[in-house]
């Protein structure tokens, strides 16, 4: 079973329209509503793709009501942790003239110190029994940082493979926990290490305690540094760029790393041609994300995209 916590989950919705003009009203077509947050679109990755997942996340509200409404009717396995608060909204706008969404998220409503710990306690406790555990998105006010490092710590010291896809101060305690993989986009990696040069962001995170950091870098695919070899990362990319809807294309690629760890077992000894198959499957079925309306669902074209992946060298000394 593979175990993704998702601390800030929203429902999330998403309307289309022709052109989008700021300041300008739109009639569109009824928008779709879902279950989302970054952990709850990688469980719906995984369970598309055959694995046995188990979705845990907060939920309060009507609109957390409408939230494990639609897990259910999905056939997501859940487990929700009731809060006062109501769950979150997100809004995605998507531009289907340039591709381009337009995204409107809440911040979601903090937690209770009690709330907190019922949640952290969850995800500790699950992450002894599970496969591999992903630990995804945004911190609601209330949850710190620590918590992200106890609920790593938790699964590392079982010897479970452990994906972070956090930001800021969770991303460094995740690493210093000793996370097994980062996944952080160039933004996220800049905000947290105050660099802009990426391979330097990524080697900041491994002498930090990560065993491997990849970057979503857009357009430009992907880089995979590993501690192992910290002065040599692996970028991999398609040949061309894809136009779409990229909401929901990063976790996409965190599903896949979870796919293929879960079934290693582990990140030690990870071979160039085990680093590639990573990194080919991550873009793929990221770039796979990109074609679809909705976040959480892969393209057709997931196989024909995952094969076109092309691979170029970064290296350079450690700093």
């Amino acid at each position: 079973m593979i175990l993704t916590v998702t601390p800030n989950p929203a429902l999330d919705g998403t309307w289309h329209v022709g052109g989008l003009v700021a300041g300008e009203s739109h009639r569109v077509a009824t928008g779709a509503q879902r279950a989302g947050g970054k952990g709850v679109n990688v469980a719906r990755v995984l369970a598309a793709a055959g694995d046995e997942v188990l979705a845990l996340m907060t939920a309060g509200g009507a609109s957390g009501h409408a939230l494990g409404d639609d897990l259910r009717a999905a056939g997501i396995a859940h487990r929700l942790v009731p809060v006062a608060a109501p769950t979150r909204r997100s809004i995605a706008v998507v531009d289907d003239t340039t591709g381009e969404a337009t995204l409107l998220n809440e911040r979601g409503a903090a937690l209770s110190p009690e709330e907190a710990a019922a949640f952290r306690d969850e995800a500790c406790s699950l992450a002894t029994r599970a496969a591999a555990v992903v630990v995804s998105g945004s911190l609601p006010p209330g949850l710190a940082a620590g918590d992200v490092a106890a609920i790593v710590a938790a699964a590392v010291a079982s010897g479970i493979v452990t994906i972070a896809d956090v930001t800021g101060a969770a991303l460094w305690a995740a690493a210093e926990a000793g996370a097994h993989v980062l996944k952080p986009n160039a933004a996220e990696l800049r905000e947290t290490t105050g660099t802009d040069d990426v391979m330097a962001g990524a080697q900041a995170l491994l002498q930090c305690g990560a065993g491997l950091v990849v970057v979503s870098l857009g357009a430009e695919g992907m880089l995979l540094v590993r501690r192992t070899h910290p002065s040599r990362g692996l970028r991999a990319r398609l040949p061309r760029v894809l136009q779409g809807n990229p909401t929901g294309a990063g976790d996409a690629a965190v599903a896949a790393l979870a796919h293929l760890l879960a079934a290693r077992g582990t990140v030690e000894d990870l071979g160039d041609d085990e680093l590639a198959q990573l990194a080919r499957t991550a873009v793929g079925w990221s770039a796979s994300a990109v074609l679809m309306p909705l976040a959480g669902d892969l393209s057709s074209e997931r196989d024909a995209l995952t094969a076109a992946v092309i691979f170029d060298t970064d290296s350079r000394n450690q700093t």
